[in-house]
C-alpha cells in the first residue's frame, strides 16, 4: 500500500467511537472503472463493495488492533484505551476482500 497510518489526535476510552466511516458503495461496474490504486481501499461487506475515503482507508491491520469494526454503525470502536499519536488499528480479516 502508501505506508500510511492514522493516528489518534486526542486520547480514547475503551468503547469509544475512534473513527467515523464515510463509505461510498459501488456497483460491480463502478468497482472496475476504479484507478487500480483506488481499488485498493474497496472492501466488501456481506455483498456490498464499498469504497473507504480518508482517514478510515489508512487504519493499518493488526493481529492485536485497538479497535474493532462495528460495520452496522460504520465505527471503529476502542477495544482498550488509546493514547494521544498512538497508531489505529483494527482486525481487517473481517472483510470479505
Amino acid at each position: 500500500m502508501n505506508g500510511k497510518g492514522v493516528y489518534a489526535e486526542r486520547d480514547f476510552r475503551k468503547g469509544e467511537a475512534v473513527i467515523t466511516y464515510n463509505l461510498k458503495e459501488l456497483s460491480h461496474e463502478q468497482y472496475e472503472n476504479l484507478p487500480k490504486q483506488e481499488k485498493d481501499y474497496v472492501h466488501q461487506h456481506t455483498d456490498r463493495l464499498m469504497l473507504y475515503s480518508e482517514p478510515e482507508r489508512y487504519v493499518n491491520h493488526s493481529d492485536n488492533p485497538n479497535t474493532i469494526q462495528d460495520l452496522e454503525k460504520g465505527q471503529d470502536i476502542a477495544l482498550r484505551d488509546i493514547e494521544k499519536d498512538e497508531m489505529i488499528t483494527t482486525d481487517a480479516s473481517k472483510d470479505d476482500i
